[in-house]
């Protein structure tokens, strides 16, 4: 099935056509399966979320208009999902050096005293580095974070799937980066305290 087939299914799904939800429910579900997966917010199920977002894709299907790419048009919906259990999970204000494993402080010991990579067998305690500061920032600013850093997407890219223009993305986009300095920052400070 190609995008077109998948936007003439949809219209038979508004219509209460079950094959056609069948068919797209399986076109569709590689790609909401990969945008949920990278925005899943911490405290949900991926399962849960992944049908909470089909459940509107399809519920929205008489929206669809065809003036832009399924595809694009199922990505917002199901990013909009992601932001919207972002935002409704309380997020701690703050990282503390006890928040940390073992390995993960290891990692943040030897990024900060060396300019030597970490050990590649660290890469996991460093992705949990990484996810434990990203948890501090708002949904908006770690969804930006994620695409344009962690997912390499263009800005371009981000303003099709998110919908805001792209001087706000390149904005919203300088002051999370900010933010994740001051984080790392006052972990790094408490730190130098406990030594």
């Amino acid at each position: 099935m190609d995008s077109v087939e998948a936007a003439e299914c949809l219209e038979r799904v508004s219509r209460g056509d079950e094959q056609a939800a069948y068919d797209l429910f399986h076109y569709l579900y590689p790609l909401v399966f990969r945008l949920v997966r990278a925005h899943l917010p911490r405290r949900t199920s991926e399962e849960d979320l992944h049908q909470i977002a089909m459940v509107k894709v399809f519920s929205k299907a008489s929206q669809f208009s065809g003036k832009v790419p399924l595809e694009h048009w199922v990505s917002r919906i199901v990013i909009n999902t992601c932001l919207k259990q972002l935002r409704a999970e309380k997020v701690r204000p703050e990282l503390r050096m006890g928040d940390l494993s073992e390995e993960q402080a290891e990692v943040l010991e030897k990024i900060t005293s060396t300019d030597e990579a970490p050990d590649p067998l660290a890469a996991h305690a460093s992705r949990e580095l990484v996810e434990l500061l990203l948890a501090r920032l708002g949904p908006d600013d770690r969804l930006l974070i994620n695409l344009l850093h962690l997912e390499e997407r263009s800005v371009d890219e981000v303003s099709a799937l998110t919908g805001w223009n792209r001087t706000l993305i390149k904005v919203r986009a300088f002051r999370a980066r900010g933010k994740l300095r001051r984080h790392l920052a006052d972990l790094l400070s408490e730190e130098k305290c406990h030594e």
